[in-house]
């Protein structure tokens, strides 16, 4: 099956020698990541089989957050540490997206402005959900960044996922908030638009932009989401690390185009849709974030500043409700588990993918070579 890499490996070289100069770091590092990524350019290891004798060779993987192929590990890892940190409440998921006649001034100020888009959009629901009409107390707030559709239109929106309820100003109350009922989402849409307008106004006062933009009406989608941890670290495996297209999306690579399938959200049905290979890769570029960036930020009682005071809350929780067993995810037997070239991984017993009898030893270490650019 094609992958995203084979499309970079075909297109790449003519797309740098139109737009190279004018590139983001990013952007150029982003390219080169994915052309290296599990190949011999970023090394990885020798494994032979101690029964059918056949040798494998694994190599490492690139870690760009933007490659498909990477951050199965760290993903588990990262749902792992969040399990110990939900609170056992109600979910609610919140999703604030930013008008069509905003979004080219957000890809020219992208630093600026999905911060500002996710600190706005986070103290919005915060303060909301303080006022006693609603919640009455500060809410938990783990707010995830995206820029894209399915077919990777630029489409910046932030989803977040709130707690059910919140805890009083002293720290003693816990409120709970409605099944489903939070707030009115017109009431957050107006104020993220009005605290979004006047905090990159701060930052970017170059920036002029035509009266009528500020009148135009925010979409806002506000949810239940479940209730308890699991509900929420299915929220956090859905969108947490989720990037613009994944492999098993592209149908098909040609000399000249790329065909991917999606999802039509008004039908519900799955589509194809073919372009050049020249526009896929600009329309993927477009949503690799700048470098540094966190895409994932932990706002109200989720903030690490108070992280001692959600867990004394959480620890009160638990013990209101009654024990259940543990819902996790199951145990990989570490036989079947094949080599993933992450030189982080631990050496485990690994079994032979070829005769499914043997098992695998590392020979040696390959190292890297030059990496080759497009």
């Amino acid at each position: 099956m094609p992958e995203v890499a084979d499309v970079f490996r075909r297109f790449a070289g003519r797309y740098l020698e139109a737009h190279g100069a004018a590139m983001l770091p990013s952007h150029r590092r982003a390219i080169a990541d994915l052309l290296a990524c599990r190949t011999e350019a970023l090394g990885g290891q020798l494994w032979g089989c101690d029964d059918c004798g056949i040798q494998l060779h694994v190599f490492h993987s690139c870690r760009n957050r933007a490659c498909p192929k990477c951050h199965s590990e760290q993903t588990r890892a990262w749902l792992e540490q969040r399990r110990a940190e939900m609170l056992p409440v109600p979910y609610f998921h919140v999703t604030v997206t930013v008008p069509e006649e905003l979004r080219s001034i957000l890809r020219r100020h992208q630093v600026d402005g999905y911060g500002t888009l996710m600190k706005t959009t986070a103290g919005a629901i915060i303060d909301l959900a303080r006022d006693p009409r609603w919640v009455g107390g500060t809410v938990g707030v783990l707010a995830v960044l995206h820029t894209w559709t399915q077919r990777l239109v630029f489409h910046p929106h932030v989803h977040c996922l709130v707690t059910g309820g919140g805890l009083s100003d002293d720290g003693m109350t816990w409120h709970p908030a409605g099944k489903a009922f939070l707030f009115p989402k017109s009431a957050l849409a107006t104020l993220v638009r009005a605290r979004f307008r006047d905090a990159f106004a701060r930052l970017c006062p170059e920036v002029a932009l035509p009266h009528h933009v500020w009148h135009i009406p925010w979409v806002v989608h506000i949810t239940p989401w479940g209730a308890g941890q699991q509900a929420a670290l299915d929220y956090l495996a859905r969108y947490a690390f989720r990037i613009a297209i994944t492999n098993n999306r592209i149908l098909s690579v040609t000399d000249a185009s790329v065909s991917f399938r999606y999802t039509d959200r008004a039908t519900g049905r799955r589509r194809r849709e073919t372009v050049s290979g020249h526009e896929f890769i600009r329309r993927f570029l477009q949503h690799v974030l700048p470098a540094g960036f966190h895409k994932v930020r932990y706002y109200g009682l989720w903030h690490a500043a108070r992280r001692r005071q959600a867990d004394n809350l959480r620890n009160t929780l638990l013990l209101e409700q009654p024990t259940a067993p543990p819902n996790g995810p199951a145990v990989t037997d570490p036989a079947q588990v094949a080599p993933s070239g992450d030189p982080q991984d631990p050496p485990l017993l690994r079994r032979c993918p070829h005769c499914q009898s043997g098992h695998l030893a590392l020979l040696r270490q390959v190292s890297p070579a030059r990496p080759q650019g497009p």
